[in-house]
């Protein structure tokens, strides 16, 4: 199954790039240089995963994960940085981040991740079925 991905990077040269490496993988991808604009897109669509950059200048990375994972709480960001921390880090995975990566990243490594997010997010959404069914089959009384 294609991933289906959202790169979000201010840095134009860098989410062009690293999109083209994720196509050649066979992967599904999408771009964006706004937080505000990536927030929008999770809305309306569905993917797989969302990698994310920390620092950009209108929003940064961790403001931009508590507004997506509000939206969409099952949804697997993995953020990137250039200037990471241990508490920028921490901060992340408190905040929902399913991964902090710092850049330069290595784009196999990068693609095992977005494959794990896909699976994350499969396993959730058959968790979210189960449950479904399980109401509708306990509330019918059968």
């Amino acid at each position: 199954m294609t991933e289906k991905v959202l790169l979000v990077d201010d840095e134009i040269d860098f989410v062009d790039t690293l999109a083209e490496r994720m196509k050649t993988r066979g992967m599904n991808v999408s771009t964006s240089t706004s937080a505000k604009e990536a927030i929008k897109r999770v809305e309306e669509e569905g993917f797989d995963a969302v990698v994310l950059d920390l620092m950009m200048p209108e929003m940064d990375g961790l403001e931009a994960l508590a507004a997506m994972k509000e939206k969409n709480p099952d949804l697997q960001v993995i953020l990137l940085t250039g200037y990471g921390s241990v508490e920028k880090g921490v901060e992340a995975m408190k905040l929902g981040a399913m991964d902090f990566l710092e850049k330069p990243i290595d784009t196999a490594s990068l693609a095992e991740r977005i494959q794990k997010a896909q699976a994350n997010r499969m396993i959730l959404v058959e968790k979210k079925t189960e449950d479904k069914i399980r109401k509708i089959i306990t509330g019918k009384g059968w």
